[in-house]
């Protein structure tokens, strides 16, 4: 389409009721930085925008009309690019856009078309948009899919202690496809609001910044779930949300990850929402809107159900547990009484990020897999040692296996019940991570379902951190996919 009349076509089909339209018109013979910064402040001032091209033969024009068309349509803020058949002007009058925009340098110029947009309600914009020291490429490149390139430290000398190698753990992960597990928890939506700082302000001691761009992210026991199903399992999501934009949201995202939901509507709460604010891969500021009691009694009832139907058939069943109300007490033990009775497999991650936790309730799990503050605050211990903490909260949860998350320090793997070495240490693989978030739900994940593999702890613990590795390379909490840990271990 580049001609007004296919435009024409394409916005009956597309334009909705309310979108507005923008119009940007001139010869873009060589598309340069001020180009992009008109095209996004023209962005900025409605839903729609189109960018009409000087024809050829035109005054000033030096490359074939197509060319910048193409031009023009690789500028991601541009709607529709469509080469000027007929003069602006006749644009105006027959599309009617709600705002025209042209460069400062016109505004102290003759703009025959101000009479045009007056005539009926249009306005016409001057600005030759901002200069950013902070690169939107750059920004976009750090959501992109895929583990960046990085420097892993992976530890082969573990696995041969352990009497395995890396071919062991690739074999590994072609045994997770086809896994059936369940994953209940707090669905929590991730907002990473990247900023341009601005300086001090004047007035007080504060920090200003200039929202720049957004991305949001499923996250929570949500991340868990689409891991699981990044890792070829099925996977069965049961949580709460309030029906709105944040619940559509989820919906939308988990499905595409192939995960099938559950989701039961709570008018009580609104969908817990976490912004980031940041800044040059740093993060500046952190918001949670969310509330944190439990959920009713009838929608306890309904989790129940909904996974008693579900326990028959499943491998494991995972409690991503962040305490914002959709795991009580007494709902957990209903559930892993019921559990225990179909022998499925059962994992508990409890988070106390900047909430209160206690993982010692969720007792009788295959694994846990705390971090040491919350191991500490299970059990009331801020003295002892990691190798006696990791047994005292085996005692209190009475659970078989203990994974202590340790950091930029790595993992503590207590594990008992499986031989003579009763612990083990494995060394964080991503000594420069560039986003944190998500990285325990990642090994959370992956550790559980090489255990329902028929991996034993070691293994499972080594394919984990791999994958948690992976997960810390990127930035925001996508689902980690049996490719990535794949291409980095090989």
């Amino acid at each position: 389409m580049t001609t007004l009349k296919g435009l024409i076509e394409v916005l009956k089909a597309k334009r909705q009721p309310g979108d507005s339209l923008v119009f940007v018109y001139g010869n873009f013979n060589i598309l340069h930085p001020g180009h992009v910064r008109l095209l996004q402040f023209a962005k900025s001032n409605g839903t729609l925008l189109l960018v009409g091209v000087t024809p050829d033969g035109a005054p000033g024009t030096s490359i074939e009309a197509e060319m910048r068309v193409e031009s023009i349509r690789a500028v991601g803020v541009v709607d529709f690019a469509f080469i000027l058949e007929d003069s602006p002007l006749e644009v105006i009058k027959t599309l009617k856009p709600d705002v025209v925009a042209k460069g400062k340098e016109h505004e102290s110029r003759h703009n025959p078309e101000r009479s045009i947009l007056e005539s009926y309600g249009g306005r016409l914009l001057f600005n030759s948009g901002e200069m950013r020291f902070t690169d939107l490429g750059v920004i976009d490149r750090q959501y992109a899919a895929g583990a960046p390139e990085t420097h892993f430290n992976f530890d082969p000398a573990f696995l041969k202690r352990h009497g395995y190698a890396t071919a062991d753990v690739l074999a590994l992960l072609g045994r997770l496809k086809g896994l059936r597990v369940a994953v209940i928890g707090d669905l929590i939506i991730d907002e990473y609001v990247d900023c341009e700082p601005l300086g001090m302000s004047q007035e007080d001691p504060t920090l200003v910044v200039s929202p720049i761009s957004s991305h949001m992210f499923v996250g929570g026991s949500g991340i868990v779930a689409a891991h699981c199903a990044g890792l070829g399992a099925k996977v069965d999501y049961i949580s709460v949300a309030h029906e709105g934009p944040l619940w559509d949201f989820a919906q939308t995202k988990l499905t595409s990850y192939g995960v099938h939901l559950n989701l039961l509507n709570d008018r009580s709460r609104p969908t817990t929402l976490k912004k980031r604010y940041r800044a040059h891969n740093k993060t500046l500021l952190r918001v949670s809107e969310l509330r944190q009691y439990a959920i009713e009694q009838k929608l306890q009832d309904a989790i129940y159900d909904r996974i008693a139907v579900l326990m028959p058939d499943l491998d494991a069943l995972l409690f991503s547990d962040f305490n914002y109300g959709c795991l009580p007490t007494e709902l957990v033990l209903r559930i892993v009484e019921l559990a225990k009775r179909h022998n499925v497999r059962l994992a508990a991650d409890s988070q106390a990020s900047s909430q209160y936790s206690d993982i010692s309730r969720f007792r009788g799990m295959d694994i846990i897999t705390p971090t040491e503050r919350e191991a500490r605050l299970a059990v009331k211990d801020s003295n002892s040692g990691l190798v006696e903490l990791a047994e005292r909260l085996r005692l209190a949860a009475d659970a078989q296996t203990v994974l202590v998350t340790l950091g930029a320090e790595g993992l503590l793997i207590h594990a008992p019940r499986y031989d003579q070495l009763r612990t083990d240490r494995l060394a964080a693989m991503n000594p420069r991570p560039r986003d944190v978030a998500g990285a325990g739900d990642t090994l959370f994940s992956s550790v559980t379902l090489s255990l329902c593999a028929g991996a034993d702890i070691w293994l499972s613990s080594y394919l984990a951190s791999a994958a948690a590795a992976c997960q810390v390379s990127k930035i925001g909490n996508t689902p980690i996919t049996i490719g990535e840990i794949a291409e980095v271990l090989s």
